[in-house]
């Protein structure tokens, strides 16, 4: 199983980004994706998860981190999990990472509950 992240960039305070989560050789449908981020000298921080296409499709939950800024949505079609980023901080610059779990939505930092992890995208909020 493969993942991939994108979507990263260098942006202004208060500006948007959208990443993605993209699956190749296996289909989303049966995995909820969790949104990773690691800032430099930090621990990786969990902030974001979304249930799997077959079950409760709409469920997603936030960190605090996250929450009232980050939106999680997907696009089966193109095997895709989208987290849309708005109001950007300085404090979110960070590597962003994706990781599939079955069916149900954690946001849980170890790793043993994943079974894939996208390589990552670097997001840069500039002041």
């Amino acid at each position: 199983v493969q993942l991939q992240a994108s979507g990263g960039g260098l942006v202004q305070v208060g500006e948007s980004l959208r990443l993605s989560c993209t699956a190749s050789k296996f289909t989303l449908d049966n995995y909820a994706i969790t949104w990773f981020r690691q800032a430099p000298g930090k621990e990786r921080e969990g902030i974001s998860c979304i249930n799997s296409h077959n079950y409760s499709i709409n469920y997603a939950d936030y960190t605090d981190a996250a929450k009232g800024r980050f939106t999680l949505s997907r696009d089966n079609g193109k095997n895709t999990v989208y987290l849309q980023m708005n109001s950007l901080k300085p404090e979110d610059t960070a590597v962003y990472y994706c990781a599939a779990r079955p069916r149900f939505c954690a946001i849980v930092a170890d790793n043993g509950e994943y079974d894939s992890w996208g390589q990552g995208t670097q997001v840069t909020v500039s002041s």
